[in-house]
């Protein structure tokens, strides 16, 4: 079966099974097994693992880990298993691909609090966890002068060579449906002559749209399928464009081919390469693509992934959970993520309304990279895994 066929049936069966607790490493859980050999998810999820035996709430699961993003891939050979992730205080259980809360089982571990912090070092060096691969300890270096004006509703106003830095406290939300006093400012690309709004969350700089560079000089390839652009408008239309701004390949996101700086040069699909941070990649000049410890420190300063679906998704434009309530966000940072949807590697685009998904500069293996997820029908985000070759939306963060 092509993989065109299992993503339009793995997407779809994600959309019914999506919770918070419950999204997967990847957006396909087919590929997540191809994934479970790489030393990068090397599994932990053994009962007869330090982790579980030593430590008395692995007495009730199948292993105690950190943080989610410490979980290994919920493939076939896992289905059943269970986890406890200490940084959320919450129990898991593999179903069909996915994590899953088990509210039962963290109930009946939640006693244990207490004795967790020793099992916690143990599960850490039992493996190697994927979100190693972006420590928050690198260096960083500046890149040109940011071409930007800020200023606020108020007459704040900020350097132009203000520098990101990762947030440790939250960050007070500055709009409601009634108020707007965020502190906004404007980045004009001088490739193309338009116009973002940007706005500072915390300590960090991001736009508050997306991309809508039209990034055609590179053709796409995949299989049988090719197209004269490695960038589009969903469903191929422009005016989609100028509401969700454009998809991009992740080797597009980068600047595989060292267009505009080197540090994301021969990033692309089947290629394992190291990236220099920051990454301007398909960004303007003094703005570069996130990494996945940016990504989290934009959760951190929005209170925390749990509810960061919440904080970061527009006001309007997302569709109705399955239950009648609205998908909506509450914008309280105006970061105005709109369901700008994806598209596949065919030239299938789906998911408007539902879904929106952000590149990260992290590369996770030669095929895949991580991107920032939001979902119509939960209130948190995630950083997951899927193939370079699919069509995401950027947005790009201040250098």
């Amino acid at each position: 079966m092509s993989r065109f066929f299992v993503g339009l049936a793995l997407w779809a069966l994600l959309l019914a099974l999506a919770a918070c607790g419950g999204d997967s490493k990847g957006t396909d859980p087919a590929r997540d097994t191809e994934l479970a050999d790489d030393s990068l998810t090397e599994s932990i999820l053994d009962k007869d693992s330090d982790s579980a035996k030593d430590a008395e709430s692995g007495e009730k699961v199948d292993a105690v880990v950190p943080s989610f993003d410490d979980l290994s891939a919920c493939t076939g050979d896992r289905n059943g298993k269970t986890a406890y992730v200490e940084d959320e205080d919450t129990a898991y259980v593999c179903k069909k691909g996915l994590w899953v809360v088990d509210d039962s089982l963290t109930k009946a571990i939640q006693p244990d609090s207490e004795k967790k912090s020793s099992s916690s070092a143990k599960a850490k060096s039992s493996s190697n966890k994927a979100s190693d691969s972006s420590s928050s300890d690198k260096s960083r270096s500046s890149s040109s002068a940011v071409k930007t004006s800020s200023s606020s509703k108020d007459g704040k106003s900020s350097s132009s060579d203000e520098k990101n830095s990762s947030s440790s406290s939250v960050a007070l939300p500055c709009k409601t449906e009634t108020e707007d006093n965020c502190e906004y400012g404007t980045l004009t690309d001088d490739r193309d002559g338009q116009t973002y709004k940007t706005v500072k969350i915390g300590e960090q700089w991001w736009m508050a749209e997306n991309l809508n560079y039209a990034y055609t000089d590179v053709p796409f390839k995949y299989s049988s399928y090719t197209s004269d652009s490695t960038s589009w408008c969903y469903d191929n239309d422009a005016a989609n464009c100028a509401k969700y701004g454009r998809l991009y390949t992740w080797a597009a996101a980068m600047d595989s081919v060292g267009t505009w700086s080197t540090n994301g040069m021969r990033c692309g699909y089947n290629i394992k390469c190291s990236p220099t941070n920051p990454v301007r990649g398909i960004c303007p000049e003094g703005w570069h693509l996130p990494d996945i410890t940016e990504w989290n420190a934009l959760f951190t300063a929005v209170g925390g992934k749990a509810t960061a679906g919440i904080m970061l998704k527009s006001m309007r434009g997302w569709n109705d959970k399955d239950d009648g309530t609205s998908g909506n966000g509450s914008d309280s940072y105006s970061f105005s993520a709109l369901p700008a949807g994806n598209r596949d590697y065919y030239g299938v685009f789906y998911g408007e309304g539902y879904e929106a998904l952000f590149w990260s500069s992290t590369e996770n293996y030669s095929n895949d990279a991580y991107y920032m997820y939001l979902n119509y029908g939960y209130d948190c985000a995630r950083l997951n895994i899927d193939y370079k070759d699919l069509g995401f939306s950027v947005r790009c963060l201040k250098d």
